[in-house]
């Protein structure tokens, strides 16, 4: 997920928090203050508001008590101010109640706890260097020189001309005036005995000149404001589960939250449904592979994310070539910017395309979404977009029916599938990998994608398009299997270089490929030993590179390392081909990393062994929350359900696989084709009760043939012909 030539993360944020809300967050210390000099700050479209938002009473820094996290948007840190000349103790309590969207409002309360007035001075220190968010992540910040501070009645104004951004802070304290000054606001006060003082300063972005109302404004109450409707409203249309296992709960409930924070609507088109960005602090904006993976495994909870994420990416989808952005036509994107210096973002605030896998992935989530019977005309208003995305695979993807990938400019991503680190493709001495390079999962995305297109086409009575579909799947099918297997060994190359070449790492890609059903039935078992084998599996996931790779560093950020998502998608790949064991293992071992980490699964963590460790190594700048590390558990719980909705043929697989001790778990109003359905599992793991289906829709609970029934794809038999699953 690296964003765009900046490959990894920057320094270690330490105990920052973070506050998300659609593109907007905010990075402080645990006591509230944003310092300079370092990551943290108040951030709105990919722009660094404020870079600096320090709290004191009495010229001295408040103490932190506690940071209590209320909602994804909501922190309350709660302190108290350095006792008066003379007292052995504060009697001054200080809380900041933060919302951030679209800015921020933070609601300052001064309580006296003791018997006697207490007068005190409170400033606010407030800088801004207006930097683009690439800037900071990179480490790279540039000095503008025409950051102007303006002090107002209300509060101050930073804008910078050449930029033509910044933000107006406004502050409401009846009864205590503000005293502004270029950097600083002051309020002289007396807090009477036993009583409190408040105040409420609001952050107004200014973008483009234009100045913004911050999405919790001063005149509303809170559960008004857009962000709390919203996020209630998310929450209350919910699947709700309930179990007997606590930390199933704890997780799930987590990953429904983080996902709820960071969906993005388009207020240009506020009728449609939200897209999802990718992850805070540094990506929150549209993705291609990020936000269609996320979607993909957020289905049981929600549908809308996957058809906000496609109409949004069909939007921004390639209509010209152009090697800068590295757009062409039918291409989707990798990712969506809007800051505004060019020479932290190769593009301004444009589109940028170096992503091999994004085009069929939404292909294929389009077809998945059709399975699940819900928007069905929305659905086939983007198929016109599906075949200008297969349209480019077939032009530019490559001379020999493979799907390739080639940076066309020196500022763009060296590899661009989801390991896009500069090192993130090796040979197994260690060599990396040098662009052009086929790599193993893309191959297996095509695949699928052309299978989802083949049953839109069947369908539709559309003979010759399902045939043509099919044949290329096949064709692809059979050069992967060919050219990417290595019988020595017994598993799949990472990829193929531009000799050629299988790269002969030993990579957890192969899982994908499960996933996407274009392993060949008689590899896939070994296929499944490698995955679970201890150079590769650390008991709490499988490793991005096996122990045994030259290149293998467990504190890598793509060559050791474990990631949930890549976990989830090689969970759901082993039970897809019968390998019910391996998959309960990944699952299991996830779920404990939630549990360790707090119930949130992050980003990524270091990929030693647990015989070594007793509880997972975090990778330091792993981002907090992430889009698909919050669905990767939804993901993996309707893995371990075998819940296999096809809708359009009037069938839904419902067929538990659950672990051992796993314990009761019970699933209300998930939807499913325009309905909501309860699922009931016992303490067997194995049976399912299930109320509510909609009319017109068989419930099947025998397992599918792992392959041959091609659970994902469709494919009915042993030629590969399409028919009803």
């Amino acid at each position: 997920m690296s964003a765009w030539t900046f490959e990894g993360q920057p320094g270690a944020l330490g105990e920052t928090v973070t506050l998300v809300e659609g593109g907007s967050f905010c990075l402080s210390q645990r006591g509230g203050d944003i310092v300079p000099g370092a990551a943290q700050g108040v951030y709105h479209a990919d722009t660094r508001l404020l870079s600096q938002w320090m709290l004191r009473v009495d010229d001295h820094p408040v103490e932190p008590l506690q940071t209590i996290s209320v909602a994804p948007y909501h922190a309350t840190f709660v302190g108290k101010a350095r006792p008066r000349p003379g007292a052995v103790e504060s009697t001054l309590l200080v809380v900041r109640d933060r919302y951030v969207g679209g800015g921020l409002r933070e609601d300052l309360v001064l309580r006296n706890m003791s018997e006697e007035p207490a007068g005190c001075v409170v400033t606010v220190h407030v800088g801004s260097d207006v930097a683009d968010l690439f800037e900071v992540k990179a480490e790279r910040v540039r000095p503008v020189t025409d950051v102007e501070m303006n002090p107002s009645e209300s509060g101050l104004e930073v804008f910078s001309a050449g930029r033509a951004r910044g933000a107006r802070i406004v502050a409401e304290s009846p009864g205590t005036p503000v005293v502004a000054t270029p950097g600083l606001l002051t309020f002289h006060l007396v807090v009477p005995p036993r009583q409190e003082w408040r105040t409420k300063l609001v952050v107004n972005p200014i973008v483009e000149g234009v100045e913004t109302s911050a999405w919790f404004p001063a005149d509303h109450s809170i559960e008004h404001a857009e962000p709390a409707r919203r996020l209630a409203a998310w929450t209350r249309n919910s699947p709700v589960l309930t179990s007997t296992n606590a930390d199933l709960v704890q997780v799930m409930i987590r990953s429904r939250e983080d996902l709820g924070s960071l969906r993005l609507f388009d207020r240009r088109h506020p009728e449609e449904p939200p897209a999802i960005a990718a992850g805070a602090p540094w990506f929150m904006t549209l993705f291609g592979r990020d936000s269609l993976l996320t979607s993909w495994m957020a289905l049981p909870l929600d549908q809308s994310l996957a058809l906000g994420t496609l109409r949004r990416l069909a939007r921004l989808q390639g209509t010209e070539v152009d090697p800068l952005s590295e757009e062409e036509p039918g291409k989707i994107l990798h990712e969506l910017r809007y800051g505004v210096q060019k020479g932290a973002s190769p593009y301004g605030g444009q589109a940028y395309y170096g992503s091999v896998d994004a085009t069929p992935l939404f292909v294929m989530l389009l077809g998945e979404l059709r399975r699940w019977g819900l928007h069905t005309e929305a659905v086939e208003e983007l198929l016109p977009h599906a075949d200008a995305a297969l349209t480019w695979i077939e032009e530019y993807g490559g001379p020999d029916g493979l799907l390739w990938y080639c940076r066309k400019t020196d500022r763009g991503l060296i590899n661009q599938g989801w390991k896009d680190s500069f090192d993130g493709i090796t040979f197994s001495d260690g060599t990396i990998a040098r662009p052009p390079i086929a790599l193993a999962e893309a191959q297996g995305y095509v695949y699928a994608a052309y299978l989802a297109r083949a049953h839109f086409a069947h369908e539709q009575g559309d003979d010759a398009t399902e045939r043509r579909c099919v044949e290329r799947a096949m064709d692809i099918r059979r050069a992967f299997n060919e050219r990417f297997w290595l019988p020595g060994p017994g598993y799949y190359a990472l990829g193929l270089d531009g000799r050629g070449r299988p790269i002969d790492g030993l990579g957890s890609n192969m899982g994908h490929c499960l996933w996407s059903g274009i392993v060949d039935e008689d590899k896939a078992a070994s296929v499944a030993a490698h995955l679970l084998s201890d150079e590769m599996f650390t008991g709490y996931g499988v490793r991005t590179l096996a122990t045994s790779m030259g290149a293998y560093n467990p504190m890598s950020y793509h060559n050791g390392s474990v990631w949930p998502h890549d976990n989830a998608i090689i969970a759901a790949g082993l039970m897809r081909y019968g390998f019910i064991e391996e998959s309960q293992r990944i699952a299991m071992g996830l779920l404990a990393v939630g549990q360790a980490f707090g119930g949130r699964l992050p980003e990524l963590f270091c990929g030693f062994d647990r015989a070594e460790f007793i509880e997972p190594i975090p990778y330091p700048t792993s981002c907090s929350p992430q889009a698909w590390a919050a669905a990767a558990p939804i993901h993996i719980l309707r893995t371990l359900l075998r819940l296999d909705p096809w809708v359009p043929y009037g069938k839904i697989w419902i067929v538990p696989a659950l672990p051992d001790g796993f314990g009761e778990l019970q699933i209300a109003d998930l939807p499913v084709a325009g309905a909501r359905i309860t699922v009931g599992v016992g303490r067997d793991g194995s049976t399912a009760v299930v109320s509510g289906l909609p009319e017109g829709l068989e419930l099947h609970t025998e397992p599918r043939s792992p392959i041959s029934g091609a659970c994902r794809s469709g494919v009915a038999d042993r030629t590969y012909g399409l028919a009803t699953p």
